[in-house]
């Protein structure tokens, strides 16, 4: 029991998220940890660190860190985020994120607000223009 005699406090000690755990694109088999209707769609590292860290949490973020399941090796998949849940003395830091999946359910409910999710929805439709891209047949050559 080596993990005992170290302090929650201590960075190894802190949770690790990864951002297959809120994917909805995910099964569980994959590394989903959350339930289908709450994940989301591809959330990163980054997002993840912004709203642990706007709610008050002691958040640290490494980059080039890959979940093992993730057979992806592009660099939007990498990266852990690394949160601290209890203090020194084994109570919660903050009191509504008594648990890991507390604070994954709440990352995964605050991630679709973020700015930058809010503005990429919003102008998808510049590149629908009607009448374009038409199937023209070979006509019969004229004699």
């Amino acid at each position: 029991m080596a993990w005992a005699a170290t302090s929650p406090a201590d960075k190894e000690r802190f949770i690790c998220i990864y951002p297959a755990y809120l994917n909805n694109k995910k099964t569980i088999a994959e590394g989903r940890r959350i339930p289908m209707d709450k994940a989301i769609e591809n959330p990163t590292s980054t997002e993840i660190q912004d709203v642990c860290a706007a709610v008050g949490l002691n958040v640290l973020v490494e980059k080039n860190k890959l979940y093992p399941r993730e057979w992806n090796r592009d660099v939007q998949y990498r990266g852990r985020v690394r949160v601290q849940l209890k203090l020194e003395d084994g109570n919660p830091c903050l009191p509504q994120f008594p648990t890991r999946k507390s604070v994954m359910l709440y990352a995964a409910e605050t991630i679709p607000k973020l700015k930058t999710r809010t503005q990429k929805m919003g102008g998808s439709d510049q590149n629908l223009q009607p009448g374009e891209g038409g199937k023209k047949g070979k006509g019969k050559k004229k004699k």
